[in-house]
Parts: C-alpha cells; structure tokens; sequence
C-alpha cells in the first residue's frame, strides 16, 4: 500500500474575516493511498487555534502513514485505534480517515454512504457564511446569498445588532450566529432580546470554550436562544459534558478526526438529546464531501466551505435548492479537477 501527502493552497473568493481574524487564503493537506490499483483521496484542514499547520499535518503522514496504515485499508478499526493513541494531528487523521474511505468504496463500486447506510433523502439545507464585515457590506453580501435559504452569520465586532438588522432587511433566511468565542456574558444578555426579536435560531460559541460559567449564566436567562458548541467540542470524550451546560454540538471532521468518529458522536448526542451540527473549516469539495457522507443523520448542516474558494482541487459536488448535492460515484464522490 502506497501513501502520500501534498499540501494545498485554497484562495478564497473575498476576504474572510471572524472574531479570531481575517485571512485571504488556508492551506490543506491531501493524502492519497495506493493500493490494488485504487487510489483513495482524503482532505485533512488544520485546526488553527489548537496550533495545527499544514506543514505540520504533511510531515506527520510522512513520518507515520505508512505504519498507521499497516497495509490493509479495510482494517478501519484498528487503524483508528492507533491513531487514538496519539495525540493531536486530528487534520492529518480526518485526510488519512478520508483517504481510505474513498478507497473501499471504490474497491465496493458504492458511495460511502451507500456503505454507512445513509439516505440522501434527509440532506438538510446548508448554511451559508457571511464574515464579519461593515454594515454595508454585509448588505451586499446578503443580497449575493440569496440563493441560500441559511444564513450564518460571523459576530463578534462593534456592529453586531446592525449588521443582523440589515440583514433582516434583505433576506428572510433562516438566520443562525456564530460568535467563535468573541463574546461576554453582558454583550449575550445586552443582544438576546434582539436575537429572539430578529428570529435568530441559536448562537454558536459564544463566549470562550473554558468559560463555563459564562456559559451557566447564559442558561439561567429567559427566554434565550439555544447554544451550540464548536470550540470547545472535540471529539467523543467533548459530548457528554457539553449536555451540562449548552444545547448542541458542530461536529468538524477536522477537530474529531474523521467520519468514524464523527458518527459515534452523532449517536452520543442523540443519547443525550443534544442537536448535531456538522460543520467544517475552509476546505475543497473533497474535504467537504467527506463531511456529506453522514450529513442526513443531523440537525443543521453548515457545510459551504467549498463555496467561499476561488478555485479548488477537486469537482463533482452539486447544489439545489440551499443543499449540497453528493453524486451516486463510487467512494466520496469526488475527483481531482
């Protein structure tokens, strides 16, 4: 079995701005194993505030693919228990998990979630990203989403009540926010009233993911809209204490490390009536449609990070009708372009 690793530069349409900062361009990794003649494909996203880099990623599947991997691709679940014993690299463990699932649904002639058991018939409608920006801009931005029936919406600045507004002005999309952890528990308690007034459907990360109190204090007002945690949910071991103190979970391939992951954590949630999200970082069509493959199973699909690139590596993703459309090919459904 033959593995490798490239890294990839996606350019982004426009500038992309949240709480952390703004950023023109986002390096992935592609992994791709070799074996019987079929070559599986997989995308691997750093995650940047766990200090992740694609360098990083690359030089660890070079130093340790092969060996994780011991030359059967279809030996998943000790492949996933040697890759649990090492710490961090969750980016470099999605692209490998990826990579091999690509490769046995091509050995299988199905797509993946043909293999997993997953109807397409449930695809929810994804969201689509409007960055921080001046309020003028946000305007233009969502007058060029309207195709999207999703907004989600980057908070975190000065003009977060009147960029809401101004959307609010143009669009009757369903509107969710995400403040990645730019928030206070007095800035929570200042907009909830207009949150609920706007017709806001919950607020991901709000505060910082170790403030827990802030988090206890934000469930103690009433009414409020839901929380979803993103930072601060990693993989399986981040479920059951996150149903203490929020409402749901954004489940990233990138953070959990993969599609096997990523489904016992669906299930965890669902055991402790936590609603799913499944998002991503920016990424290709391939990483995105590694995502896709269990996207039916959750609540709120947030899975446009294909859509905010100039250009990408691979093709074969659809859209209609505010969804992300997977092929009937077989593995991820995807190829290079």
């Amino acid at each position: 079995m033959q593995i490798s690793v490239r890294i990839v530069s996606l350019r982004l349409a426009e500038t992309f701005t949240i709480a952390r900062g703004s950023t023109d361009s986002e390096d992935v990794i592609v992994v791709e194993v070799e074996h019987d003649g079929i070559t599986g494909y997989g995308e691997g996203a750093p995650v940047d505030y766990w200090g992740e880099t694609a360098a990083g990623m690359a030089a660890f599947i070079d130093a340790q693919g092969a060996a994780l991997l011991a030359n059967d691709p279809f030996d998943l679940e000790g492949i996933g228990a040697r890759l649990a014993r090492i710490e961090g690299n969750s980016g470099a463990k999605m692209a490998l998990d990826g990579a091999l699932h690509d490769w046995l649904g091509k050995r299988a002639g199905l797509p993946v979630w043909k293999l997993l058991g997953v109807s397409m018939a449930t695809m929810p409608r994804t969201s689509y990203t409007i960055g921080i920006d001046s309020v003028a801009g946000t305007a233009d931005k969502t007058r060029r989403a309207a195709r999207f029936g999703v907004l989600k919406v980057k908070v975190g600045g000065a003009d977060d009540l009147a960029r809401l507004r101004v959307i609010r002005e143009h669009s009757d999309s369903v509107l969710r926010i995400d403040g990645n952890e730019g928030w206070t528990i007095d800035t929570a308690r200042d907009l909830m009233p207009d949150l609920i007034a706007l017709g806001v459907e919950f607020v991901e990360q709000p505060f910082p993911a170790a403030d827990l109190d802030a988090y206890r204090a934000l469930r103690e007002i009433t009414p409020r809209i839901p929380v979803v945690i993103d930072e601060g949910c990693k993989a399986l071991a981040s479920v059951a204490p996150i149903a203490a103190y929020a409402d749901g979970i954004n489940i990233k391939l990138s953070k959990c490390g993969g599609i096997r992951e990523a489904l016992r954590m669906v299930h965890a949630a669902r055991a402790l009536d936590l609603g799913v999200m499944l998002g991503c970082m920016i990424e290709s069509e391939l990483g995105i449609a590694q995502a896709l493959q269990i996207a039916p199973l959750v609540d709120w699909v947030d899975l446009d990070g294909h859509l905010l690139i100039a250009d990408g590596p691979f093709g074969g993703l659809g859209f209609g009708d505010g969804r992300v459309v997977l092929s009937d090919a077989p593995g991820l459904g995807v190829a290079p372009a």
